[in-house]
C-alpha cells in the first residue's frame, strides 16, 4: 500500500506545471479528444476516425478517446490531458507486483513495483501525455492476465482484449505485441494445449478478439495513411541514400562490388543491428539516457546506478534457469527494442518503453537472489547492507526528484514549447483591439496552441471561412483562421509597411496603420521597424521565448 501511495504521489503532484508545458503533441491529443467529445469529429471533420490526421502524423485513437473521457469531468486542461498517462503508470506498477507475485515471490513483487513506481524512465513518461505509456500498461496488465489464465482460463479473455488495445494505441506495440504473443505461445504451447482440450471455447473467443483487434491493424498499416509515422523516422530515408551513395564513390573497389557492399539492405542491417544493441548499453540504461529532452532528464540514466550490479545478476540467473518464468521475461526483454530499432534516433526512451517493466523485476529478482546468498554467510551484516541499499536507492530518488522538479523544468521549458498559454491568454484578453494578429510559426503549430487554450469551438474552426491549410512535405500546415495568420519566422518584415507573407498561398497579410489595428506576436527581436514592444513572454530560465508587438505606432 505504501508503494502505491508513493506512486500516486510521484505521478499526480504539481502535474499540471511539470512538465512545465503541454508540447505540440499534449495539445494535439487534447483538441481531438475536445472536438470528439463535442462534436462526434476530429478537428478534420472526421466522424469517429481510427486515426487521428492531427498534423499529418497520423495518431493512433485509444489515447485519444480516453482523453475524451476525462475531459468530459475535467474540461479542456493539462490535467485532463496527462491523466490517461498519470493512471497507466500507476497500473503499471500495481501489475508490475501483481504479475512479479506470480512468477517470482512477493519479495521480487515488492521491489519489482517499488523500482517501477521510483525509477526515472517509468516515472517521467508517466507524467506527460504519452500515449506508449498507456499502450504500455495494456500490455503489462495483459500479460499478467495471460499468466492467470493458464489455470484460469476465463482471463484469457481480459488478456486479448488488453493486448488488442495496445495495438491502437502506440506504434511500437504493433511490433512488439503480436511478437510477445509468439512468444507466450511457444513458451506456455503445452498449458494453451490443455485447455484447448478441455475448453476449446475460451481458445475460440480469444482468438476472435485478437483477430477483431489485428486484422483491422494490418489493413491499416497495408495503406499509405497507417505507413505514414513511420516514414518520418524509418533508418532509410533520403539521407541515407545519399550516405550509401557517398560510400559507393568512396571506396575503392570495382562498381560492381561496390554496390554489393554499399546498397539499401548491407545499410539497413548495420544500422538496425547498431540500433539494438545500443538499447542494452550501460550508458543508455544507468548513465546518460536518451537524447530526447522531452522524453527524459538529458545526462541521467534511465535507471539508478545502484541497481546495475542486480540487473546483472538477475540477467545472469535467467539465462540459467531453464524456467518457463525465464523464457518470459527474457523474451520480453530482447524482443521490446525491435520496434525502436527500425527508426532513427536510436536507442530511443519512448519507442523502447515496451521494455519496462523487465529490467526492474530483474533488478528485483537479482537483489533478492543476492541477499539470500549473503544472509546466511553474514547474519547481522546482510541487514546492514540491505539497509544500505534502502538508504543509497533513497538517495537517488530524492536527486532525480529534486533535478527533475527543479532544474530540469527551469531549463529545458524550451523543450516543452512553455510560453504559447501565457500567449494565448494575453491574446484572448486583449482579442477585440485588432484586426489582425500574426503568429510565429517558430516554436511550431502554433494553430493548434490557439485552439486548445482559448478554447475555440470545434465546429466554428472547421467551418470558418479563413480556415487556410495546405500539405507540404508530408505534413498539414494550418496558415490561418478567424484573424489569426501563422507565418514563418524569416518571412516576418524588418521595414516598416511591408506585409507578411503566408507560406500556403503567397498572399500577402498587409499590416498598415491606416487600415488595420494589428498584434505580432513574434520571436525575440524579429519585428518590423517602428512597431511598438508591448509585452514579452520568458522561458522558465528568464531567456526570451516571445515578443509582442503592436503595430499602432507605426508612421508612414
Amino acid at each position: 500500500m505504501l508503494i502505491l501511495v508513493l506512486a500516486v504521489v510521484l505521478r499526480l503532484v504539481a502535474i499540471d506545471k511539470t512538465p512545465p508545458a503541454l508540447n505540440w503533441d499534449e495539445v494535439s491529443h487534447g483538441y481531438n479528444a475536445y472536438s470528439i467529445l463535442k462534436t462526434g469529429r476530429d478537428e478534420w471533420g472526421k466522424s469517429f476516425p481510427l486515426i487521428f490526421r492531427a498534423y499529418g502524423d497520423y495518431k493512433l485513437p485509444v489515447y485519444i478517446y480516453t482523453t475524451a473521457v476525462f475531459e468530459f469531468f475535467f474540461g479542456l486542461t493539462a490535467f485532463a490531458v496527462r491523466l490517461p498517462s498519470v493512471l497507466a503508470g500507476i497500473s503499471i506498477v500495481v501489475f508490475t507486483y501483481l504479475l512479479a507475485k506470480e512468477l517470482f515471490d512477493k519479495r521480487v513483487a515488492l521491489l519489482a513495483s517499488l523500482l517501477v513506481a521510483v525509477e526515472p524512465w517509468s516515472l517521467f513518461l508517466s507524467r506527460g501525455a504519452f500515449e506508449a505509456n498507456l499502450a504500455l500498461a495494456f500490455i503489462v496488465v495483459g500479460v499478467y492476465f495471460f499468466i492467470k489464465g493458464l489455470p484460469n482460463p476465463g482471463y484469457l479473455l481480459l488478456a486479448t482484449i488488453f493486448f488488442g488495445l495496445s495495438v491502437w494505441t502506440y506504434n511500437s506495440a504493433r511490433i512488439f505485441t503480436p511478437l510477445l504473443l509468439i512468444a507466450l505461445c511457444l513458451i506456455y504451447k503445452k498449458e494453451l494445449g490443455e485447455i484447448v482440450k478441455k475448453n476449446s471455447s475460451v481458445i475460440r473467443n480469444s482468438l476472435f478478439i485478437i483477430l477483431l483487434f489485428f486484422l483491422p491493424m494490418f489493413y491499416q498499416l497495408a495503406n499509405p495513411v497507417g505507413q505514414a509515422r513511420y516514414e518520418w523516422v524509418a533508418i532509410l530515408d533520403e539521407g541515407a541514400i545519399a550516405q550509401i551513395n557517398e560510400a559507393r564513390s568512396n571506396a575503392d573497389l570495382p562498381p560492381a562490388v561496390s554496390r554489393l557492399f554499399y546498397n539499401k539492405a548491407t545499410y539497413f542491417v548495420n544500422r538496425f543491428v547498431t540500433n539494438y544493441l545500443s538499447h542494452f548499453s550501460p550508458e543508455f540504461l544507468f548513465l546518460e539516457g536518451g537524447s530526447h529532452y522531452q522524453f527524459s532528464v538529458p545526462k541521467r540514466g534511465l535507471l539508478y546506478l545502484i541497481n546495475l550490479p542486480f540487473f546483472v545478476i538477475g540477467l545472469i540467473l535467467l539465462t540459467r534457469k531453464r524456467k518457463k518464468k525465464s523464457f518470459l521475461i527474457l523474451s520480453w526483454f530482447f524482443l521490446a527494442p525491435l520496434a525502436s530499432s527500425l527508426t532513427r534516433e536510436a536507442p530511443h526512451v519512448l519507442r523502447s518503453i515496451v521494455i519496462l517493466p523487465v529490467p526492474m523485476i530483474m533488478s528485483a529478482f537479482g537483489l533478492v537472489s543476492f541477499s539470500a546468498w549473503l544472509k546466511p554467510r553474514l547474519h547481522t551484516t546482510y541487514y546492514i547492507l540491505l539497509t544500505s541499499y534502502l538508504i543509497i536507492l533513497a538517495g537517488f530518488v530524492e536527486n532525480y526528484l529534486s533535478t527533475y522538479f527543479t532544474k530540469y523544468r527551469t531549463d529545458y521549458s524550451w523543450a516543452w514549447q512553455y510560453g504559447y498559454k501565457e500567449v494565448v491568454d494575453y491574446t484572448k484578453k486583449h482579442y477585440e483591439k485588432y484586426d489582425k494578429i500574426i503568429v510565429t510559426k517558430k516554436y511550431g503549430e502554433p494553430h493548434e496552441f490557439f485552439l486548445f487554450y482559448w478554447p475555440w469551438d470545434p465546429q466554428d474552426y472547421r467551418n470558418d471561412t479563413n480556415l487556410i491549410r495546405f500539405y507540404q512535405t508530408n505534413w498539414y500546415w494550418v496558415d490561418g483562421f478567424d484573424k489569426f495568420y501563422f507565418v514563418n519566422d524569416w518571412e516576418i518584415p524588418k521595414e516598416a509597411g511591408r506585409p507578411f507573407i503566408l507560406e500556403s498561398r503567397k498572399e500577402e497579410i498587409s499590416c498598415l496603420p491606416t487600415a488595420n489595428r494589428c498584434l505580432l506576436i513574434t520571436s525575440p527581436g524579429n519585428y518590423p521597424k517602428g512597431w511598438k514592444k508591448i509585452k514579452e513572454i520568458n522561458f522558465l530560465d528568464n531567456t526570451a521565448a516571445f515578443e509582442l508587438y503592436d503595430n499602432v505606432s507605426v508612421s508612414m
